[in-house]
């Protein structure tokens, strides 16, 4: 929706039924003074009740107002309708840091887990970089992206920004000073959520299967570690973001159940882009991006072969999480412990 939509919907519908359907506008008329306005009325009917200089010392006018709340209703606003239609996206290749062309064109489909591997500095950020933005040929690798297998138009492009991709970052620093509950309580509302004791109450139980620590509800966001912080973030994009892409940036270094995370996601039908330098998440993706000198060298489907080595990894990692509990509760390591547990 525009707008101009919007503006047609102030003009038409009531200001009680309007704060029905979009809870959030309540937030914009009380920080503008607006919060008395006659419900009864439409939003421009009601302006007329409004006294000028009352506008005015927000640098308002009536028509000003109108024109600003459409907007506010249309920036937050879920786009539904767009983000559900994605179904794929498609990566054609550009060049590498020599300017040798990459030769591919790589679709993947909702529910995919596309691994992306490399040496350190090799490009992989960069490749999640031109996804989250959408290239269009207009980045340092030349690289485009396709969605539902078209180019995408400026407008297109620009109204998809910050709600097509969602990432989680190596690093989640906190800065609000608000309960674990109160920041997903705050999530669900600015996402028009349904039912959102509900939906806490999911995202809650599932950060703390995913997190090393336990944390309570009233746990301060800002006291939680990196690990308990990217557990959260992780729960709270499975059930409460509309973004149909998840870029995740080597969470093998989060401190948390990293198969588990990411089996999570893979079931909410997202497209999955997993940067990683551990073997057991890099097998456990249906494909894999090897980068080498910031461009894409190839792409490898998983084969049976590879499917029978990650139960071994599976083994040995479970035999490393054994290890790590352990040395954490303060016990003694010996030999015969560990061929026991590997046996």
């Amino acid at each position: 929706m525009t707008a101009q939509d919007f503006m047609t919907i102030l003009d038409s519908k009531s200001l009680a039924e309007v704060l029905r359907e979009y809870p959030l506008g309540r937030d914009f008329l009380a920080n503008f003074r607006l919060n008395n306005l006659a419900q009864e009325l439409t939003f421009s009917q009601a302006l007329l009740e409004v006294e000028e200089e009352a506008l005015a010392e927000f640098g308002l006018d009536r028509m000003g107002a109108l024109k600003d709340f459409a907007e506010f209703l249309k920036q937050f606003t879920p786009q539904e309708n767009l983000l559900a239609e994605v179904k794929s996206i498609t990566i054609i290749g550009g060049w590498n840091k020599a300017k040798t062309p990459e030769t591919i064109s790589l679709t993947i489909s909702a529910g995919e887990i596309i691994s992306i591997v490399g040496p350190t500095g090799s490009g992989k950020s960069r490749l999640l970089n031109d996804i989250e933005c959408l290239a269009q040929g207009d980045t340092l690798t030349g690289r485009t992206i396709l969605v539902n297998g078209a180019e995408l138009e400026d407008i297109q492009r620009f109204e998809m920004e910050g709600k097509l991709v969602a990432q989680l970052s190596q690093n989640m620093n906190f800065v609000m000073d608000l309960t674990v509950r109160e920041f997903l309580e705050m999530h669900a509302k600015c996402r028009l959520t349904p039912n959102v004791n509900e939906v806490v109450a999911i995202c809650f139980q599932c950060a703390n299967q995913l997190a090393g620590e336990k944390f309570s509800e009233n746990t301060l966001v800002t006291q939680l570690s990196g690990g308990q912080s990217r557990a959260l973030m992780i729960a709270d994009t499975a059930f409460m973001s509309d973004s149909p892409i998840i870029l995740i940036d080597e969470i093998e270094n989060a401190g948390i159940n990293r198969r588990k995370a990411i089996a999570l996601l893979a079931k909410r039908e997202k497209i999955i882009f997993l940067s990683t330098h551990d073997p057991l998440l890099a097998l456990s993706a249906h494909k894999r991006i090897i980068i080498k000198n910031g461009g894409i060298a190839k792409v490898i489907e998983i084969s049976e072969a590879e499917k029978e080595s990650l139960g071994i990894i599976e083994n040995l990692d479970n035999t490393m999480q054994r290890l790590r509990t352990a040395l954490r509760s303060g016990e003694v390591i010996c030999m015969r412990d560990l061929r026991e547990s590997s046996s």
